[in-house]
């Protein structure tokens, strides 16, 4: 016989941090952190959703390179001539989306975007591995059309190099579970959280 007083067996399939928001909330950050440590993490490679200035979306993928918990941060590399600087000049707004297949979550990280550019990226800039700094040196500048696919040079970036530092203002995550769950932590609400219908 069943004690009627007991809590129901909790699911086995169904890990203990995603049944709580806090639970939820630390696995994104965690999830995050290791996306910049490891370079086959899930958010290793993440999404960025953009406004073009005429209205138009635009997403494409990038690699993370830092995220401040504490700070609610995030950090992109990029080339300053880039046609998502020129979408984040006109509307600083952008939404990063991050998917972890092993454990079936899901995170859109919404906020506002600073530029950091020269004497302000310059202490970033140098952690950068020099075989990585032509990627930022391209000429023409990305996205100019070119006659061939490799009718195009390049050099060290210094002067191009930018970083993008995501403010966060919402984090909205789902979990795809044997039961999905899904909520929303907002920054004016000091990260509190609210669970939401999936």
């Amino acid at each position: 016989m069943t004690d009627r007083t007991s809590p129901a067996p909790k699911d086995p399939a169904t890990p203990d941090w995603s049944t709580t928001l806090p639970g939820l909330r630390g696995r994104v950050w965690q999830m995050l952190a290791r996306g910049v440590a490891a370079r086959h993490a899930p958010a290793r490679h993440i999404a960025l959703a953009t406004t073009s200035p005429d209205g138009a979306p635009q997403v494409r993928t990038v690699v993370l390179r830092a995220a401040d918990e504490a700070a609610a941060t995030l950090d992109i590399h990029t080339d300053l001539r880039s046609g998502k600087v020129t979408a984040l000049r006109a509307r600083p707004q952008a939404e990063v989306l991050v998917w972890d297949p092993r454990t079936h979550l899901r995170a859109r990280l919404t906020g506002e975007v600073t530029i950091l550019t020269g004497p302000e990226a310059a202490a970033l800039w140098a952690r950068v591995p020099q075989a990585a700094r032509p990627v930022y040196g391209a000429d023409p500048p990305p996205g100019t059309p070119i006659a061939e696919a490799l009718a195009y040079t390049t050099a060290d970036g210094t002067t191009a190099f930018a970083v993008l530092r995501l403010t966060l203002t919402r984090i909205e995550v789902l979990h795809l579970g044997d039961r999905h769950r899904r909520a929303a932590f907002l920054c004016e609400g000091g990260w509190q959280g609210q669970w939401l219908s999936p």
